[in-house]
């Protein structure tokens, strides 16, 4: 079991999450344009705040804000949102 963040752990989440939204960008259903602009928004400023405490030494943070962003893609994966299906990088129903 896993017990600590690593540099390793977060350079793998930053990845995995940057993947992600590139995907979901391209993804969006009619009609919810509105929803996914907000949705993309909400996880690029994580990935950000991610980032900058990653480079202030504050990898819990960091760790923090990236589950955090990843979280908003999820949601609006379930919401249908976006048309993904890719079951190992999103919650799909």
């Amino acid at each position: 079991m896993e017990k600590e963040i690593t540099r390793e752990k977060i350079n793998k989440y930053m990845n995995l999450t940057a993947r992600a939204l590139e995907i979901i960008k391209e993804n969006i259903f009619l009609g919810k344009e509105t929803e996914a602009k907000e949705i993309i928004e909400m996880s690029e400023n994580y990935v950000l705040d991610a980032k900058h405490f990653f480079e202030q030494g504050n990898w819990v943070n960091s760790y923090g804000a990236l589950n955090y962003a990843h979280g908003w893609i999820d949601s609006g994966v379930r919401l249908g949102i976006f048309d993904v299906k890719d079951d190992k990088l999103f919650t799909i129903r």
